[in-house]
């Protein structure tokens, strides 16, 4: 049995702006839960899960994805799971769409492999997880500081789903922009991503986006606080 996760990658600026607040946090209360290795930005779709068959589980994701194109949500305030360990996060405020594109998945790979409690229900708590584990002594602490913050107010859209499988490694990526599977090199690369960015500037009716600075262009694409 192969351990996998799906998930949604940040990109943009959403991507830079939670990792400045993961890093804050995790420099400023000397915490690491999030950043013992690479932080990457992301909501939990599905697991982690176990399948017999990673192909399956590829196979139920480009199925799901297929249906999808524009997927918009906003990642909107902060928020925080009061259980042990206590987990502090990005609360991501779906759309309709990204709802039924999570339900979708899930019931698809619920056929095919064995996920979590949560995988089952309906009601889903999207989040981003900021910092978990060995936050608990801290907490208190660490919510103040980031209550203190402008709230972020960013709407992101939903690009590609990706399977992550042993050492948290992309396998592959479902483009639901371009409506290809993309294989591990093919979801790294900048010069494809490229071409999804181009293509959902096409579908939001907006013209090709021109050159300029990175920063700019992130966040005239991706928004910022609204």
């Amino acid at each position: 049995m192969a351990g996998f996760l799906i998930e949604f990658r940040m990109h943009g600026y959403a991507k830079e702006y939670a990792k400045d607040i993961v890093y804050s946090v995790a420099k400023k209360f000397r915490v690491r839960g999030v950043t013992r290795k690479k932080v990457v930005p992301h909501i939990s779709l599905y697991g982690p899960g176990r399948a017999d068959d990673i192909r399956k589980v590829i196979s139920s994701v480009k199925k799901a994805g297929r249906k999808y194109s524009l997927v918009p949500f906003k990642v909107k305030g902060f928020g925080y799971f009061d259980k042990t360990p206590k987990v502090i996060y990005f609360e991501i405020n779906p759309s309709q769409e990204l709802e039924d594109l999570r339900w979708e998945l899930s019931q698809e790979l619920r056929k095919v492999s064995t996920g979590q409690s949560w995988d089952s229900r309906r009601n889903h708590s999207f989040h981003a997880t900021i910092a978990f584990r060995d936050i608990d002594t801290k907490f208190n602490g660490i919510w103040s500081y980031l209550k203190s913050k402008e709230e972020p107010d960013i709407n992101q859209y939903l690009l590609r789903i990706t399977v992550i499988g042993a050492r948290g490694r992309i396998v592959c990526e479902y483009d639901l922009i371009l409506k290809r599977l993309l294989n591990r090199r093919e979801a790294l690369s900048k010069r494809l991503f490229q071409k999804t960015i181009n293509r959902l500037r096409e579908l939001q009716g907006l013209p090709p986006e021109k050159p300029t600075f990175l920063m700019d262009r992130l966040k005239r694409l991706f928004g910022g606080s609204s």
